[in-house]
């Protein structure tokens, strides 16, 4: 199975990112929330899997994987506080569509950088055993992670000390507003 490699994994998630954009994109006005919460989730969960897994992996095995990491990270930072602000002002603000496609554009342009400046030289640098042994790091974190932005926690020291606690508010805050009716 190709997704059990890390990069393929990784990759194959970007997809399903531009695929959700476009679901959002397309949705009927009624079904727009929804398809927003979507996005936002997938994102979350990428992206702190990321920042607990693979980045610290880059910043040992790259040449110069501070300075790869630190790049991806501030574009990370830059992608939650977009999507952060999108859900504070809602899917029925004037600005929202004009905010998404600010949100796809920062998220495609980092996800651009992490193939070429990341993925790529990570692929050169590990073992098979190793990629595979992330890919399942990977997926272990993506179900404790956070389903909202939370923009300042994008290193692993960070995400793993507030992740779980935030995870579970975003999950109780979802269950409650699903009783209540609301998105």
């Amino acid at each position: 199975m190709a997704e059990q490699d890390v990069i393929e994994l990784l990759m194959a998630q970007h997809g399903r990112i531009r695929d959700l954009f476009d679901e959002v994109e397309q949705a009927p006005p009624d079904k727009v929330g929804d398809a927003f919460d979507r996005l936002t989730r997938m994102l979350s969960v990428h992206e702190t899997a990321e920042e607990e897994i693979v980045h610290p992996y880059a910043r040992r095995k790259l040449d110069n994987g501070q300075g790869v990491v630190a790049d991806r990270l501030t574009e990370e930072n830059r992608a939650k506080r977009l999507l952060l602000d999108l859900h504070k002002s809602g899917v029925d603000h004037p600005r929202f569509w004009e905010g998404l496609a600010a949100l796809r554009t920062a998220v495609m342009a980092h996800a651009r950088s992490e193939e070429r400046y990341e993925f790529a030289r990570l692929r050169a640098h590990t073992s098979v055993v190793e990629r595979r042994a992330m890919a399942a790091a990977v997926r272990a974190a993506e179900t404790l992670a956070p389903v909202r932005p939370h923009p300042g926690t994008e290193s692993a020291t960070r995400n793993l000390v507030m992740g779980a606690p935030l995870a579970v508010m975003d999950r109780a805050r979802e269950v409650i507003r699903k009783a209540l009716g609301k998105r």
